[in-house]
């Protein structure tokens, strides 16, 4: 089930291990409840229980402070390491292995939505919007207004965004989603 592949990335990330410890602890971290209702909700759309599809829904947004669209699809790997203010529109589409902060908007300008790859990480208050494409390994800054689509395995920041580097694909000392998460600034205080 893609829950547990989401939990599983989500202690990996957060404490460095996916123990029974760990995995339990991240059952009670801020956006994981977020999680399992998206991952529920899609698991209602799959068997077309549209009424308990948009149950879990709603349960997203009152609970877990998180409106994510009934059509929105992730694969595999997706956290929501806070989830308050997280918006995505129903029509976005994403890989695996996708991580988010708060206050995330992934939204749709006329009708057009972005598609996501896989291995990306989205910063606290990023807003991307309309038809553009995020590459695979990219990461988009805090605070970043995404408008253009970003290259794989590409920095962007600002407003609007904007290059600021760009890494080879097998670089995993300049991936921050690869390295040793127990020396990340994540971790500080924990």
């Amino acid at each position: 089930m893609l829950i547990f592949a989401d939990l599983k990335t989500k202690a990996q990330l957060c404490y460095a291990s996916t123990s029974w410890k760990a995995l339990l602890k991240t059952c009670v971290t801020d956006g994981t409840f977020a999680m399992f209702m998206y991952r529920l909700m899609q698991w209602s759309r799959r068997w077309r229980l549209v009424p308990l599809e948009m149950i879990f829904n709603k349960l997203n947004t009152i609970f877990g402070q998180c409106i994510i669209g009934r059509g929105a699809e992730f694969g595999a790997g997706f956290v929501l390491i806070h989830s308050q203010g997280v918006v995505i529109n129903g029509s976005v589409r994403g890989g695996s292995n996708i991580h988010l902060e708060h206050q995330v908007t992934i939204g749709a300008e006329g009708n057009l939505s972005p598609d996501l790859g896989s291995d990306i990480f989205i910063g606290a208050g990023a807003k991307i919007l309309g038809a553009i494409s995020i590459g695979d390994g990219a990461r988009i800054g805090a605070n970043a207004v995404v408008v253009n689509t970003v290259p794989p395995h590409t920095t962007v920041v600002g407003v609007p965004a904007r290059v600021v580097r760009t890494r080879q694909p097998d670089d995993a000392a300049a991936d921050p989603l690869k390295i040793d998460p127990s020396k990340s600034a994540i971790h500080k205080g924990n």
